[in-house]
């Protein structure tokens, strides 16, 4: 087997990706405060706390690569290079969203950025990365796809069949799991037997964990993935544990209970990935503090001119609403 070696981020990249962070960071705050003015039609799952996730894995990725997401996507389609203002207007149902508002915070792709879509179905999207990776492999473009998905996820069959897949064919994909730590509103660990990593031994694929809090951790793991990949040494699995500070999905409070302690999230928000990395960034006198201060301004400032363009695009006509659901002449 190829050993493949792979560099650390750079300080450039750090910035970068602490700039992406931030951006996310910023969405997904606006999206809450929308949804609890009741101005957000629709469910929405939030990000926030797994940002270093989505960026440290994007990062590690050529523009051309694809990635599938789930549920929980917003962080991953902006990570890959996703346009805010085509997100706003998405989940607003407007028709500059990207798919001409009928999609919603569920259900983005953007084809041109690699993006194959976030996904409602629990494990969808690890048969598409799959199957994207078997068309890459046949074509021979050196593209490789990555999925992300829940802990909860780990648990479905698909996975199993996707990695007996991926094994065998030595498909240049990575299976992304974001262990935050609950299915839903149960801890894991309640449903979940053994380690995650492990769910990949009997394949012969390896398997990492790492702290999905820590930046440079992820892509770091990430990068030795797809090097491998792009090397034809086939699929890995990489566990990045993290915590989502907010509930399963917006307004649970209604019916989900106090599934978590007070003291649990209090304690996760100290391992908050973007002041982790301001700080890393001010010790090794890359970023002040005044330099960070002006990033996270200027994507603040970004994400509300991206609100007010979803805002003011038009809805979509409900002339509309069969377009693009019957292929041609199936009707």
């Amino acid at each position: 087997m190829t050993e493949v070696c792979v560099t650390h981020m750079t300080s450039s990249q750090l910035v970068d990706g602490l700039r992406l962070m931030m951006r996310i960071r910023a969405f997904e705050e606006r999206c809450r405060r929308l949804f609890n003015q009741g101005r957000l039609p629709g469910f929405v799952h939030l990000y926030i706390g797994e940002e270093a996730v989505a960026v440290g894995a994007c990062m590690a990725l050529l523009a051309d690569d694809q990635i599938t997401s789930n549920h929980r996507g917003h962080g991953h389609v902006i990570a890959k290079g996703g346009d805010v203002n085509r997100m706003f207007a998405e989940l607003l149902g407007k028709i500059d969203g990207y798919c001409r508002g009928k999609g919603g915070s569920m259900h983005i792709v953007d084809f041109a950025s690699g993006m194959l879509g976030t996904n409602g179905i629990v494990g969808a999207g690890i048969p598409i990365a799959t199957g994207a990776a078997f068309a890459n492999k046949y074509l021979g473009n050196n593209k490789v796809s990555l999925s992300f998905f829940g802990d909860g996820a780990t648990n479905q069959g698909v996975m199993f069949e996707a990695l007996n897949m991926a094994a065998l064919w030595k498909l240049p994909v990575i299976f992304m799991v974001e262990n935050n730590q609950y299915t839903e509103w149960t801890p894991t660990h309640e449903l979940t037997v053994g380690d995650i990593t492990a769910r990949s031994t009997p394949f012969g694929v390896p398997s990492e964990t790492v702290d999905g809090n820590d930046l440079e951790l992820v892509h770091n793991a990430v990068a030795v993935a797809v090097a491998r990949a792009r090397a034809g040494q086939g699929p890995s699995l990489i566990e990045a544990v993290t915590y989502r500070w907010h509930g399963h999905n917006e307004g649970e409070e209604a019916f989900a209970g106090d599934y978590r302690s007070r003291d649990e999230i209090e304690h996760w928000k100290t391992q908050d990935p973007i002041v982790r990395l301001r700080n890393q960034l001010a010790e090794t006198g890359v970023l002040d503090v005044e330099a960070a201060d002006a990033l996270a301004a200027e994507e603040h400032e970004r994400v509300e001119q991206a609100y007010t363009f979803g805002q003011n695009s038009p809805p979509t006509p409900v002339e509309e609403a069969l377009l693009g659901v019957f292929a041609e002449g199936s009707r």
